[in-house]
């Protein structure tokens, strides 16, 4: 079971730090504060950081990577591009950002939760994960 749970939340883990790389590199061009621009950039890379420690421990456990499901990064990608040709400012940058962040924190938590079986170190990738959209989301404030 500790198997089998540990690699449904690496899966898991790994198809939201592939959303929210590509959720920010939907929104970065338009970013005209070059501060923010920083502030998502640095949040890409510490998702894309964390991506590749996941990779890793999937192919620990000889199992194979996830992508988001096509129909969550479709929604994404419409609720984006809709927003973002009605007000392509920072603030709905920071807007649609936030939404993503707070939608991953909830959801991840839910996953932890469904799989308490999962090893330690599954759990903190998870957990840090976590700790990373919150901050993104905290930083964003001044934005909104």
């Amino acid at each position: 079971m500790e198997h089998m749970d540990t690699v449904k939340l690496l899966k898991k883990c790994d198809a939201g730090t592939k959303m929210a790389v590509s959720s920010i590199d939907e929104v970065l061009e338009s970013v005209k504060d070059s501060e923010l621009k920083q502030l998502l950039q640095e949040s890409k890379d510490h998702h894309e950081k964390l991506e590749n420690d996941i990779c890793a421990l999937l192919k620990e456990h000889s199992a194979a990577e996830k992508d988001p499901s096509p129909i969550a990064k479709g929604m994404s990608w419409m609720k984006t591009n809709m927003k973002m040709s009605m007000d392509n400012s920072d603030f709905t940058v920071a807007d649609l950002i936030t939404d993503g962040c707070n939608m991953g924190v909830k959801t991840l938590n839910r996953y932890l939760n469904q799989y308490k079986a999962a090893d330690d170190k599954s759990k903190a990738i998870c957990g840090k994960l976590i700790s990373i959209e919150e901050e993104l989301c905290k930083e964003l404030r001044e934005y909104l």
